[in-house]
């Protein structure tokens, strides 16, 4: 290849170093920092950020860039390579560098007030740094995209080609289809879910997590599970890529849920094509095909009765006062459908409606409807609306995410588009695989993760998420089939 193509390539890789040691460091703020160091810890983050900006800005890299778009040939990898590095610098030319270290700080400051205003449920230990990450990243939209509306700006920060416009129907399709069957259920007899419901270990869950995790794929000798506050899977570069959870005591289904959605997450990112490392296709094409992967394994495979007949045994043996269960039992505790507080508890029924209120919020926040001081209260309202609960405190309610405190506007989308797409993406395996529930029960699920390889996994970012999914089941963005499938679930769970 071309010497201009392989500079590139070599000062891309000290960009994505820089960006592999600020992954370290914010993992390590979120699992093992003591408290004391928060204040030093973003200064740090700042300035590496200063320095990543100011490669990314450098005429050497610009150069380098103009030089091999004109010699690599069009349509190939290393063209997408040198538009890739391209949009990015153009990205941080427009951002000043002052900006760009002030919203580090800001984020890594806001994680820690988020962490303490969460512990003691007092939005007002949150407010200063979130009005300060909101006036940040309004400024930030403005830099890179004066003539567009604000939050349209974020969202494409998360999922390219996306609009404000686009989602609307969207969310509006999900209200109206997913409300009236999760009232249905809730008409009917509750579902037991005893088999759910006790003591369980944080190691004994832990064990019997890490041993579905590593049954679907996910490679421990190139990851770890550590704990953490919010879960998260993190990359530091090919061959480490880690995953973080939390648990509850008396119901195992919020910790392996979390395991199995970060090691969805893992699997994707651990199957980055090796020669794509160190450069700019080494990245998920983007977030709602980063959330289709986690929640293609914690939902279609994971509360799926082919999944339970392998795991049951498995679980029984890691919680032997539960080995009363029966098979059936536990696929319904799986799919249970009820109006409830917390995202990332919430069954996959009602779960778009959570994202769906945090769409709404963010939408009248960036159109200047609303102010920071207003969200716990339009939160509450929201909720009531939407879910029909009401949170008893904040900690529950406007602070249960991590995401604003991370400056991460316009994110949460992503999760119902990655909702959309996991269940098309099921579908397109299905066809050409077979019946995928008779692998699970078989504990075969390699078939389905080699399919996401070769589809999905191996392309890195060369493809948009809507040109990626196109080219894995020939069809374009689609709310029916995860429909269909909610509404099965849901049916078969409370006998519908």
């Amino acid at each position: 290849m071309t010497s201009a193509y392989q500079k590139m390539l070599a000062l891309w890789g000290e960009v994505s170093d820089l960006d592999n040691a600020n992954s370290v460091l914010r993992w390590d703020q979120e699992t093992y920092m003591p408290a004391k160091g928060a204040t030093a810890r973003g200064k740090i983050i700042s300035t590496l950020t200063g320095m990543r900006h100011a490669k990314l800005n450098a005429l050497e890299l610009r150069a380098a860039i103009d030089d091999a778009l004109t010699e690599v040939e069009e349509g190939s990898v290393e063209h997408a390579q040198v538009l890739r590095a391209q949009k990015k610098v153009n990205e941080a030319n427009c951002i000043p560098a002052d900006l760009a270290t002030a919203i580090a700080e800001a984020e890594s400051n806001g994680l820690v007030a988020w962490q303490n205003a969460r512990k003691e449920s007092d939005f007002s230990l949150f407010e200063s740094q979130l009005t300060e990450l909101v006036k940040l990243n309004r400024e930030k939209a403005a830099a890179l995209d004066p003539d567009s509306p604000a939050y349209d700006v974020m969202l494409n920060l998360y999922e390219e080609g996306v609009t404000e416009a686009q989602l609307v129907p969207i969310f509006d399709e999900l209200r109206s289809e997913l409300a009236p069957l999760i009232k249905a259920a809730n008409a009917t007899a509750p579902v037991d879910e005893s088999c759910a419901i006790g003591n369980f270990s944080a190691d004994a869950q832990r064990d019997f997590a890490m041993l579905i995790a590593k049954k679907i794929g996910y490679d421990t000798e190139a990851g770890r599970l550590d704990k953490t506050t919010h879960p998260f899977c993190t990359t530091f570069g090919a061959g480490d890529v880690r995953i973080t959870w939390r648990w509850l005591d008396d119901d195992f289904r919020s910790g392996l849920s979390g395991v199995m959605h970060e090691a969805g997450h893992a699997l994707y990112e651990q199957g980055f094509s090796s020669d794509l490392a160190r450069t700019p296709l080494f990245n998920a094409t983007g977030l709602g095909m980063h959330e289709s992967q986690s929640r293609l394994w914690e939902n279609m495979v994971g509360r799926s009765a082919g999944f339970w007949e392998w795991a049951m045994p498995h679980f029984r043996t890691a919680f032997p006062e539960q080995a009363h269960c029966s098979v059936e039992q536990m696929v319904k505790a799986q799919n249970t459908s009820r109006p409830s507080l917390i995202r990332v508890e919430a069954d996959e029924a009602t779960y778009n409606l959570h994202v769906a209120v945090r769409f709404e919020i963010e939408r009248k926040l960036f159109s200047n409807q609303v102010e920071v001081g207003d969200l716990p209260e339009l939160w509450d309202n929201t909720y009531s609306e939407l879910l029909g609960v009401n949170a008893d405190n904040v900690a529950d309610g406007v602070l249960q995410d991590i995401h604003w405190a991370m400056g991460a506007f316009g994110y949460f989308p992503t999760y119902s588009l990655g909702n959309i797409i996991c269940a098309q993406l099921y579908k397109a395996a299905e066809a050409e695989l077979g019946d995928l529930q008779a692998s699970f029960s078989k504990g075969e699920f390699a078939p389905l993760l080699g399919w996401l390889r070769s589809n999905i996994h191996q392309h890195g970012n060369r493809y948009s998420t809507f040109e990626l999914l196109k080219r894995a089941t020939g069809e374009e963005l689609c709310a029916g089939p995860l429909l269909k499938h909610l509404k099965d679930r849901v049916s078969s769970a409370y006998g519908l």
